[in-house]
Parts: C-alpha cells; sequence; structure tokens
C-alpha cells in the first residue's frame, strides 16, 4: 500500500527511549487517521511511525482499516507506486485485494493469507479492491530492510498459515515463530507476527521472546494487555525484556489482535513517502528514478524497463501510476 499523504513529512527513524529501569510495562500507542485514495477516501488507522514511537523491531509502518463498506467509500485504489529498503505485509481479515507489481507478481490477497513483497533495491505494485468486494477490512504493514539486505531483489511471497489452537484462542502465524508454529516466509532481520482471537471474557499468557520488542495491534473488540486496554486501531507496546504478555479479551465480544514483534533494529533510515533510504540524497534519488521510469506511460506509450530501471517493467494492466509528492524544502536528516 502507498503512503497516501499528500504532503509526507520526513519520518527519521532510530533507536527509541525505552523505560531505565523497572519491570516492562505496556504503554498504549493511539492512532491518527489517514484518507487513502477511492472517490470518497477510505480512511485508514496509523498507529506507526509517530512521534513517540518510529519503529518496533524493524516493524517501521502499521495501518489498520475498515470494516469499510466499499459502497461507501469506493474501497482501496491505490494505482502503481514504488518501494525501497522495504517489504510490504499484506493481511486481510475481509474482503480481497487485487495486487500487481513489477517483478511480474499477479496475486489476490485474501483473509488469513500473507502476501509479502520485498522492493529491495526498487520496485511497484498496484492495490485494487476486487468488484465483488463488499466490506473491506485489514491492516497493511512494512518492515525496514536492515543495511546488508536493503537491496535485496526484489521479489514477492504468498503463505497460507495453518489455524491452530492455543488454550482457547485462535491462532495463525504468518512471520517467524510463535505458539510453537513457524513460517516459512523469507525474513531480513528477526521478527514475528501473528493473528490471535480471544472469546469474550477469555484470557491468554504469550510467552515471547524477551530480546524482541512487541505490539499488539487491537483489531476487534477491547483488548487489556497487563495494565493497559487497547481499543481498535491502538497499538499496545511492550519493550525489551518481557518473557510472558497477558492478554484479555473485553467482556462483551471477542478481540481479534496482530502481534508484531522483533529484535531492536539498531540502525538509522531516513522514510519519506514510500521510501527509505539512508540519506536525503538517496531519496532524492529514488524519487527521480520514479518520476523519469513513470513518465512514457503516463505519456501513453508502453515500454518495457530499460537497462539500468530501478522500478522495473510495468504491468500492461497499469493504465496510470502515482506520482511522487514534491520534496519538502528542506534536507531530510538521519539520526539514531
Amino acid at each position: 500500500m502507498s503512503n497516501p499523504d499528500r504532503h509526507p513529512t520526513e519520518l527519521v527513524c532510530g533507536d527509541d527511549e525505552v523505560p531505565s529501569s523497572g519491570p516492562p510495562t505496556a504503554v498504549v500507542l493511539p492512532y491518527r487517521e489517514v484518507p487513502l485514495g477511492g472517490p470518497r477516501a477510505m480512511p485508514v488507522r496509523r498507529s506507526l511511525p509517530q512521534r513517540e514511537r518510529s519503529l518496533l523491531g524493524a516493524w517501521c509502518f502499521v495501518d489498520h482499516y475498515g470494516p469499510d463498506d466499499v459502497s461507501q467509500t469506493g474501497g482501496m485504489v491505490v494505482p502503481g507506486h514504488p518501494h525501497t529498503g522495504l517489504q510490504t505485509v499484506s493481511w486481510l481479515f475481509s474482503g480481497e485485494v487485487e495486487h500487481r507489481d513489477t517483478t511480474g507478481a499477479h496475486a489476490f490477497v485474501r483473509p488469513g493469507e500473507l502476501n509479502i513483497m520485498t522492493a529491495g533495491s526498487g520496485i511497484a505494485h498496484s492495490e485494487y479492491s476486487t468488484p465483488d468486494t463488499t466490506v473491506l477490512h485489514g491492516a497493511q504493514l512494512w518492515v525496514a530492510l536492515p543495511e546488508a539486505d536493503r537491496n535485496a531483489q526484489p521479489g514477492f511471497e504468498h503463505y497460507a498459515p495453518p489455524v491452530t489452537e492455543v488454550d482457547g484462542a485462535r491462532v495463525l502465524v504468518f512471520l517467524g515463530t510463535l505458539f510453537g508454529q513457524t513460517s516459512p516466509v523469507t525474513m531480513f532481520s528477526d521478527l514475528v507476527g501473528a493473528e490471535v482471537t480471544l472469546e469474550a471474557g477469555a484470557s491468554l499468557t504469550i510467552e515471547v521472546d524477551p530480546t524482541h520488542e512487541h505490539g499488539l495491534l487491537c483489531d476487534t473488540g477491547l483488548l487489556t494487555v497487563g495494565d493497559v486496554t487497547a481499543k481498535p486501531g491502538e497499538l499496545a507496546f511492550h519493550a525489551t525484556g518481557t518473557e510472558r504478555i497477558a492478554v484479555e479479551a473485553g467482556p462483551d465480544g471477542p478481540a481479534r489482535f496482530l502481534v508484531l514483534g522483533g529484535a531492536p533494529f539498531g540502525e538509522q533510515i531516513v522514510m519519506w513517502w514510500n521510501f527509505i533510504g539512508r540519506s536525503h540524497d538517496e531519496v532524492v534519488g529514488f524519487r527521480e528514478d520514479w518520476q523519469r521510469e513513470r513518465s512514457p506511460r503516463e505519456e501513453g506509450s508502453y515500454a518495457a524497463a530499460q537497462p539500468g530501471a530501478r522500478y522495473g517493467t510495468f504491468p500492461e494492466a497499469w493504465e496510470h501510476t502515482l506520482p511522487a509528492p514534491g520534496l519538502p524544502n528542506l534536507r531530510l536528516r538521519s539520526r539514531g
């Protein structure tokens, strides 16, 4: 998914401060609403990045959307757009989204099935909710690639994790290892990602890696994590040092949430629009490459990628692509 901000601000991401003493406690990170395309703009709830926390392990972007009546909003309408230096993790609760990218991948995102795209040195993709979709509901997540792998070969993977039961909870592990389940999906950092559903009033203790940071993204219902309660779209964050996370669903209905975890990233990045880089000049170059490579298509001609093209060959089905917004009138900074 593209970052739909028309005037994206500089996002400087590095190590965030964590409590220096005392037992680990959960903190609820709020979200802000952002419109996402469509004739009437489908709203998404963005809980990462934010001023209080820019990264959760290598997770650098968390959008939560729906349940959305596409007859009212137009659903997901995101034409071809670029990415660098990251992986996109698409996860749906309802609806269906059609994906195309410049590696030649053409796939559908469906509930309970993971689509993960590695941008690496550069990729472009499009996302449209399908005509049969009436309600769209899901999460779009980004993972920053570490220095050693950020120019990896672009690629795409699909994985349908098995549904397992853990102490009465319904669990799907789509990244890493949790609850004894392991995903085979390619990762470049030590990460975990899972969907968990609890019945009303039910509780669960999640055994986690104490060297990881963790965030529990509430999707439906109310989710109590330790001493705090998260509502849909909110992220309950736990710093490193936690071995067990106790959760409980509210009394009035089931709670569904995503468990997102990972080792502290430990690197400085600059994230602007859909690009992740390490310097102002690098991001400027990413933008210039995109604007140059999309120009023939916007002028009405179709051409395969030229030698040295960063973003690959555009699918013939693409009628148009998203232009990059203008850069801010300042140098993008990187710090940790």
